[in-house]
């Protein structure tokens, strides 16, 4: 048997090309990463991102922290997930202290905090350590961005943006942002599994990669 194998097409919902920071947050017009960043620094560098599962606070973050760190600020990210109610061990050891003190201070005296902390998945944390987390970076001067999925979990911290989600924009992410599917996945596809997911994109992303690796030859 002789010629050539024709290859398997890649799938345009794989991990490699929806996970967080792979493709940018699309904002409303008018909004940006550096709208955003504004308000965090209007809020004193304490800040909540709220939205559903699955609505893009993840990207969000992926989107905004550069933008942070190109004002100077150091930035440490941790991300908690189900049944993790305390910070893990040497969450602070990346934050300035010490021989860095004298750049934490001229940052300061630019308005900027020492360092920002970003939790993604605050609300896991029990109420002693989200407590506990507000003192320290309070008293070391750092600011703290945070995601939760229900708004009474914010605690004090001021809410500085929502997260939402709506099918135009997922069709838009999978028409521009992702590599095409050269016709295995409709739109038809994309609004069904939007709703049986009930707006969660992670999710319809999930349940297209499925669909697509039936299809495909």
């Amino acid at each position: 048997m002789s010629g050539t194998a024709t290859p398997l097409r890649r799938n345009p919902f794989a991990t490699r090309w929806v996970r967080p920071g792979a493709m940018p947050y699309l904002f409303a017009p008018g909004m940006d990463a550096a709208v955003v960043v504004r308000q965090f620094q209007a809020s004193g560098w304490h800040g909540a991102i709220v939205g559903a599962h699955g609505s893009g606070k993840s990207t969000l973050l992926a989107t905004v922290v550069p933008v942070i760190e190109q004002m100077g600020i150091k930035v440490r990210q941790i991300s908690l997930h189900d049944g993790e109610r305390r910070l893990p061990t040497g969450a602070f050891d990346e934050l300035p202290r010490g021989a860095v003190r004298n750049a934490a201070d001229d940052l300061r005296q630019n308005g900027c905090p020492a360092a920002v902390l970003v939790i993604d998945g605050y609300e896991q944390l029990n109420w002693w350590a989200r407590r506990q987390l507000q003192a320290r970076c309070r008293r070391r001067g750092w600011g703290l961005l945070i995601t939760v999925h229900d708004e009474a979990r914010t605690g004090n911290v001021p809410i500085v943006f929502r997260t939402a989600t709506d099918l135009a924009t997922v069709q838009c992410l999978v028409d521009h942002m992702l590599p095409s599917s050269d016709g295995v996945i409709h739109t038809d596809d994309v609004a069904a599994a939007f709703r049986a997911h009930s707006g969660n994109v992670r999710e319809t992303f999930f349940s297209l990669y499925d669909l697509f690796e039936q299809r495909r030859i």
